[in-house]
C-alpha cells in the first residue's frame, strides 16, 4: 500500500480534530468567563530510507540522512487564558476579575472548583450561590432585610440593613485562587476548571494583592475568542484539509495506474 495514503489520513484527522476546537470556540463567544483553546500538532515518527553517509573521506562531507515523514497526530488543546473584555451590565451581583485569578467553588462532592464566571446570585438562605447554584467560597451569607450590596475591589462584602444607609455592615471578604500553569486546568463544563498536577496547587489570596487580580462590581467578563481570527483558522483548516485529500486521490490514481501495468 502506498504510505501517502495513511499519511495524508492524519492530516485529514488533524485538520477535522482543528475545526471541532474552532467549532466550540465559536459556540462559546458569548460564554461568560470562557477561554478560547487551540490545537497542537506534531510529526510522527520517520522513515530513514539511508542514513548519513561519509562522502570521499571524512574531511570532505558528510551527506545526511535521507528521511520521509508519516504523518502528524494531535499534541495537545492548550486552553489559552488571556484576558477577555470586561462588560459592564449595572448588576450588583456581577462580578468580573480584571487580572489574573479564579472565583472558588464548592462542588456538592466537596471539591473545589474554579471559575471565571462571575454571574452570582443569592440562594434561599442568603448564600451567595453561582448561577448553578454551587456556594462561593468562602461561604458568605446575606441578611434579609439587606436592602444594598456593595463589594469592592478588594472584596470586601457590605451591605445596608433596617433601612440604614450610612453605617455599612462587612459579611467577609472573598477569595481568588491563581495557578502557576491555568492551561493545566482540566474543564468541567458549567464554566468550572479543577485544579490538576498540571496546573499545579493554587495560591489563595485576597483581590488585588500581589498577582492577583482585582473585582469589579457590575461587570462580567466575556470571552477571549477573537471571532475574526477564528475565521480565517477554519479557512485554513477546510483548505489543508482539501489539500491532503487530493494527495489520497492522487497515491489512489498512482495505484490504480500500477494495477494496470500487468494487463
Amino acid at each position: 500500500m502506498n504510505p501517502a495514503l495513511r499519511t495524508s489520513a492524519t492530516g485529514m484527522m488533524a485538520q477535522q480534530l482543528r475545526t471541532e476546537v474552532i467549532s466550540n470556540n465559536l459556540a462559546n463567544v458569548n460564554t461568560t468567563g470562557f477561554k478560547g483553546s487551540r490545537a497542537h500538532f506534531e510529526d510522527l515518527l520517520y522513515q530513514t530510507v539511508q542514513g548519513a553517509a561519509v562522502v570521499g573521506n571524512p574531511d570532505t562531507n558528510t551527506m545526511p540522512a535521507v528521511q520521509v515523514g508519516r504523518g502528524t497526530r494531535l499534541a495537545a488543546v492548550q486552553r489559552l487564558h488571556s484576558q477577555g473584555p470586561v462588560e459592564e451590565t449595572s448588576r450588583p451581583l456581577d462580578l468580573a476579575i480584571e487580572g489574573e485569578g479564579f472565583f472558588q467553588v464548592q462542588l456538592p462532592s466537596g471539591q473545589v472548583a474554579y471559575s471565571r464566571d462571575g454571574s452570582f446570585g443569592i440562594s434561599d438562605t442568603g448564600t451567595l450561590v453561582t448561577s448553578g447554584g454551587y456556594a462561593v467560597v468562602p461561604g458568605i451569607k446575606v441578611p434579609t432585610d439587606a436592602t444594598e450590596l456593595t463589594i469592592s475591589v478588594t472584596g470586601k462584602v457590605s451591605v445596608s440593613t433596617g433601612g440604614n444607609t450610612v453605617d455599612k455592615q462587612e459579611l467577609g471578604q472573598l477569595e481568588l485562587a491563581r495557578f502557576m500553569n491555568p492551561s493545566g486546568l482540566q474543564a468541567l463544563g458549567e464554566n468550572l476548571y479543577a485544579e490538576t498536577p498540571a496546573s499545579g496547587q493554587p495560591t489563595v489570596g485576597f483581590p488585588a494583592d500581589e498577582g492577583m487580580g482585582r473585582i469589579l462590581q457590575g461587570h462580567l467578563e466575556s470571552s477571549n475568542v477573537e471571532i475574526v481570527q477564528e475565521m480565517v483558522d477554519m479557512i485554513t483548516a477546510m483548505r489543508a484539509y482539501e489539500l491532503n485529500s487530493k494527495a489520497i486521490k492522487n497515491a489512489e490514481e498512482m495505484m490504480s495506474t500500477a494495477n494496470n501495468l500487468i494487463r
